[in-house]
């Protein structure tokens, strides 16, 4: 009697994540829906017969399926599509280039916390907490009456109050990686504390910090958002979503479509980095199954 023996397949770590990624539905759906949103912001402008300044005076506050104009036109009758796309541009842009900064500083500090600890750590993730105990949204608001808004200004603000939750994951991924095996071997080889953090270290924490990553671009776009629907962010006539909600508030009765499409855009925006950053918690958890 002959017994068929299957063969094992093959799963690399990176197949394996996919596989756990694809399983997660709404992260699917997440990431389809930040696609559209990318492509709209930096593609569709060009598609369209108006641009964002473009001024119909004669059709102000058009209805939605006005016409040329698919969601109708604002108080100085712009078209609110062409506005939208273009605040796309500088609320998803404004969300990612701070989400970067916010990571690169949050990564320095909690490396250089989490692997040195003693003093030195102490005293890092001790000023972290006293940034921490401020709320965000109002230490950005502080922040933002002292200088020029713009968006490189709404951008850098945005990453000094985002940073402190990556140093503490950063931090917290050192400690624990440190005492592994082959950072005790990288020491006994002689490998600088640079190459051992930055080269053996950090790379074993980029799941975690991938995640934050995500996580980050959601915070940073609802940041902008505020300050910007505050008169503290981007300025007109440049178009972002949180200004276009700004100048649409006090039209909620008589033309509601001006506040309701830039507000959908950021719920679909940040639920979206939400849902992705989800599924990339659970993609790169090494500890779900693998099949």
């Amino acid at each position: 009697m002959t017994v068929a023996v299957l063969p094992v397949e093959h799963v690399t770590p990176a197949q394996a994540a996919w596989r756990r990624f694809r399983r997660h539905r709404l992260a699917m759906a997440g990431a389809v829906v930040i696609l559209v949103l990318i492509l709209g912001s930096t593609i569709g402008p060009f598609l369209l017969p108006f641009d964002d300044k473009f001024i119909d005076i004669m059709h102000r506050f058009a209805p939605p399926l006005t016409g040329a104009h698919v969601l109708g036109t604002d108080e100085l009758g712009r078209d609110v599509l062409a506005r939208l796309m273009m605040g796309g541009r500088v609320s998803l842009a404004i969300g990612i280039v701070a989400m970067l900064i916010a990571m690169g500083v949050g990564i320095v500090i909690g490396t250089f916390a989490g692997f040195y600890g003693g003093v030195l750590g102490a005293a890092l993730m001790r000023f972290v907490d006293a940034v921490l105990c401020f709320p965000a949204i109002f230490l950005l608001l502080a922040l933002a009456a002292l200088i020029e808004p713009g968006i490189v200004a709404t951008t850098i603000l945005i990453s000094a109050t985002a940073w402190m939750s990556v140093a503490r994951i950063v931090e917290a991924q050192m400690r624990a990686l440190r005492e592994r095996d082959f950072a005790a071997a990288a020491v006994a080889f002689g490998a600088s504390d640079l190459r051992i953090m930055f080269k053996e270290l950090l790379p074993n924490a980029m799941a975690a910090i991938v995640v934050a990553a995500t996580l980050n671009v959601a915070k940073a776009i609802l940041l902008e958002s505020y300050v910007s629907y505050l008169g503290y962010g981007i300025q007109p006539p440049a178009a972002s979503w949180g200004n276009m909600l700004n100048n649409a508030q006090i039209y909620m009765t008589s033309a509601p479509w001006l506040a309701i499409v830039p507000g959908i855009a950021i719920t679909l925006a940040v639920t979206s980095f939400n849902f992705l950053g989800d599924g990339l918690r659970d993609a790169l958890d090494p500890r779900l199954d693998i099949h």
